[in-house]
């Protein structure tokens, strides 16, 4: 199965099935054998703060970012994952220190973390993620994401994460 890179708001894989979007409502692939890994995105690193602490949410909320984290190849949910969040918002820019915080995925692989809406940076409104393999020992590759959101007045984004062994 090979991936294609066809936008920032949307990594489809050969079978039509959505990895990572800009929208809510994409889906992981029911059969997820043979799942390729997601590659880090270009700029997706862009203002990244090493170890941000574990929060339940990112300032007052009002924003929805959700995704899933999968083992690549078997499309296995992982749990325990640390995937770390940071955007400009209406509370901060992604530079600063309160505008990130990292979250944990649950037993089915699933991550939600609730924050301010996040507003345009640079012309477009988007978000980062990462998981960073240097804060666990699960030997799985460093993935950085800047998915791109089709509109300001979105109120969630919804990113995939399919991780490869190193």
């Amino acid at each position: 199965m090979t991936l294609a890179l066809l936008t920032r708001r949307t990594l489809l894989v050969s079978t039509g099935a959505a990895l990572t979007t800009g929208v809510s409502g994409w889906f992981v692939p029911a059969q997820a054998k043979g799942l390729a890994p997601t590659p880090t995105m270009r700029g997706g690193a862009n203002n990244y703060r090493p170890g941000a602490p574990i929060v339940e949410r990112i300032g007052g909320g009002g924003f929805r970012m959700s995704g899933s984290v999968r083992r690549a190849g078997d499309g296995a949910p992982l749990a325990g994952i640390r995937i770390q969040i940071w955007a400009h918002t209406t509370e901060g820019y992604e530079r600063d220190e309160r505008s990130h915080g990292a979250t944990l995925t649950d037993a089915n692989g699933e991550f939600v973390m609730d924050m301010p809406q996040i507003v345009p940076a640079f012309g477009q409104p988007h978000g980062h993620l990462a998981y960073d393999a240097e804060y666990d020992d699960l030997n799985f590759e460093t993935v950085f994401l800047r998915p791109v959101m089709p509109s300001s007045s979105d109120t969630s984004l919804r990113t995939h994460f399919v991780l490869k062994p190193a």
